[in-house]
């Protein structure tokens, strides 16, 4: 996965890729881990949450709209390879924009 972060902060290069998978539902959540922060994609954020996209998506918008935290801190672009072979940039989320007062 190559940073292509473009005025937003780097996540640091390394880190790891840690699997989460549950019992028998067979849920799968891939994480990015550097250092003690994780980051993660806004469809990982649904499965982790287990919200609606446009709930997940519109908190995120109303964290930034109230200057709760800033942009440039908590996001960060990805160049990911998807199945069709096309590069595209995926945004990954600092889980300081965490979740968890979502209604």
């Amino acid at each position: 996965m190559k940073n292509i972060n473009s005025g937003f902060n780097n996540i640091p290069e390394g880190g790891e890729i840690l699997i989460y998978a549950a019992g028998r539902d067979g849920a799968r959540l891939e994480v990015k881990l550097v250092g003690e922060t994780v980051w993660l994609t806004l469809s990982q954020m649904v499965d982790f949450f287990k919200r609606d996209k446009s709930v997940i998506s519109r908190h995120i918008k109303n964290i930034f709209e109230e200057g709760e935290l800033q942009r440039k801190t908590v996001v960060a672009k990805y160049a990911t390879t998807a199945a069709d072979g096309k590069t595209y940039a995926v945004a990954y989320y600092n889980l300081d924009v965490r979740c968890g007062t979502l209604p």
